[in-house]
């Protein structure tokens, strides 16, 4: 596919999977114009990276699908001057998203292949306000903490706890909460050290492992 075909593709993945689904914020829709989805997940054709669909990127884990990224990205309500702390890296798509619309971005990743990809994949494209680290994602990043906004992109049964306390008084922390079943996406503000709870979607992430997670002998398959 030539340039203007790719933006085609990509323009139309916004209005019809994003826009018509309930998207609104008009910087997210940019940003998802925006970072070439393609680019990130190289073994499927151009026009295939824009499917309504999650794809196995290895290790066991999956790239959301445009309308999980942007909702989850829409609920950190992102004004630009955010600390924002991802757990699980992945290809690197949601990260540079992230880094589209915050000051800067914390992203940590249990596998050290997929982190190196990502890294790669984020530097070709430029961003320079990434900061990506191998762990325990269920553990955050106490080094860089507190953090205005955290994401997380696998599922847990409940939030982990070191991130709830990584988390600035006012901040948001959006995670699939649930079993390997199904989850329900949340949006939680922390609120005078509570949470103050938004259901989004009923989703179905890969599970979250670590030591406040699932175990690594429960690790589940993806969908």
């Amino acid at each position: 596919m030539n340039p203007h075909q790719i933006e085609a593709v990509r323009r139309r993945m916004v209005v019809e999977q994003l826009e018509k689904r309930g998207i609104s914020d008009p910087r997210v829709l940019e940003a998802l114009q925006r970072v070439p989805r393609e680019r990130y997940i190289q073994h499927v054709s151009q026009a295939d990276a824009y499917a309504d669909r999650a794809w196995s990127i290895g290790c066991g884990q999956t790239i959301s699908q445009p309308y999980i990224v942007a909702l989850m990205t829409q609920a950190l309500e992102l004004s630009g001057s955010e600390h924002v702390l991802e757990i699980g890296t992945g290809s690197g798509f949601q990260t540079a998203v992230l880094a589209e619309l915050a000051h800067d971005v914390v992203s940590i990743e249990r596998f050290a292949e997929l982190s190196t990809e990502a890294s790669q994949t984020l530097a070709a494209e430029g961003y320079k306000n990434v900061k990506l680290v191998v762990g325990d994602g269920t553990l955050g990043w106490p080094e860089d903490a507190p953090y205005d906004r955290i994401i997380v992109t696998a599922a847990s049964r409940e939030t982990p706890p070191p991130l709830w306390e990584q988390l600035n008084e006012d901040g948001i922390l959006v995670i699939p909460l649930g079993e390997h079943e199904g989850q329900v996406l949340r949006a939680l503000r922390k609120r005078q050290g509570r949470p103050a709870e938004t259901n989004l979607s009923p989703c179905r992430f890969v599970p979250l492992v670590g030591a406040q997670g699932w175990p690594v002998d429960e690790d589940a398959p993806p969908e």
